[in-house]
């Protein structure tokens, strides 16, 4: 799917094995920004390989390309079956976005588009478990994400979705920007 962010063309797609070299650079950078250093270039790219390995169909990876080919932001789903928060179905744990790419209305989309792919897999509500103190936080929430507790009342970052059908709809709205 094209769209416009700001004066350039973007894409969402579903990531490929082909994608695991810049996709493993990207959530380096992408987590360094965020949270500071965290696991190197070696370790993200195997990760990202084992992933693609094992080719589950019940998970996926959308990935924001740019116009000239670089990735800037993705996003990993899954389904979600702990006793903890049990009647989500499928589990975002991961969604990172380039800060220079931030604000563009780029993650909007691609957490839209995480909705969608939830649907296709018969998942009809999600939670995403994050930071407390991240900003990104105040995103979720404008996204309608519903702040998630945990038994002893303290908020540790995780937020809901209790229908996928808001999230839906933005993508269904927004698709005539190509």
């Amino acid at each position: 799917m094209n769209f416009y962010g700001s004066n350039d063309i973007f894409q969402i797609h579903r990531a490929t094995p082909s994608d695991v070299v810049t996709l493993a650079r990207l959530h380096v950078d992408a987590f360094n920004e965020t949270h500071g250093p965290g696991p190197s270039y070696e370790v993200r790219y195997q990760q990202w390989n084992q992933i693609f390995r094992d080719k589950s169909p019940s998970w996926f990876c959308l990935v924001i390309k740019t116009q000239s080919g670089d990735l800037v932001g993705f996003a990993k789903g899954q389904p979600y079956d702990h006793s903890d928060h049990a009647d989500y179905r499928g589990e975002l744990n991961k969604i990172y976005l380039l800060k220079k790419y931030q604000k563009m209305g780029l993650g909007r989309r691609l957490l839209c588009q995480c909705a969608e792919e939830f649907r296709k897999l018969g998942i009809t509500s999600f939670l995403l478990f994050g930071d407390a103190i991240n900003p990104s936080n105040e995103f979720y929430e404008r996204m309608g994400g519903r702040k998630l507790y945990a038994q002893n009342g303290a908020f540790h970052g995780g937020y809901g979705w209790d229908t996928l059908d808001s999230l839906i709809g933005t993508v269904n709205q927004r698709s005539n920007l190509t």
